[in-house]
């Protein structure tokens, strides 16, 4: 395979609130921390083990003003995008690095505003790379075999 791929896809639940970062020209930028959990049982004690791992989320523009508008700590939520390190000089003059996913898709799946409402329903967002965003938009999720089934395959 000659080509690359930078491609992370997360459901996790947020570690914070969404720290909002405005620049000059109308753009700004969004930071939230997710967790992930891994959970197994040790064979030798029996004992039942979860792992969190951190990942640092950044969203952009219109999608960073949904998430700020829409999350909060402890909501569940789908990011998808790519990998991106960058780096930069602390105050002591040591160069540090930090690992973010730069977000280009995004779903809610639980948010604390919506269960106030007794909504059950999935706020969905996408941001194509053109820098538009589409309406904001309330989903209904149902089980697979109450779904329409629209296509004309034989099997």
């Amino acid at each position: 395979m000659s080509g690359t791929l930078n491609k992370v896809m997360l459901i996790g639940h947020l570690g914070d609130e969404v720290k909002m970062h405005y620049f000059e020209g109308g753009n700004c930028i969004g930071r939230f921390p997710i967790a992930t959990n891994e959970t197994y049982t040790n064979k030798q004690t029996g004992e039942k083990v979860t792992n969190t791992e951190w990942h640092n989320i950044v969203v952009r523009n219109k999608a960073a003003e949904i998430c700020e508008k829409y999350l909060s700590k402890g909501d569940k939520i789908y990011v998808e995008g790519r990998l991106k390190t960058r780096q930069w000089q602390g105050e002591d003059g040591n160069t540090r690095y930090t690992t973010e996913v730069n977000v280009q898709d995004f779903t809610f799946l639980s948010t604390k505003k919506e269960s106030m409402a007794g909504d059950t329903g999935n706020l969905s967002r996408n941001q194509p790379s053109s820098g538009t965003t589409q309406p904001n938009t309330t989903k209904e999720v149902l089980p697979v075999n109450e779904q329409e089934q629209d296509d004309d395959l034989p099997f």
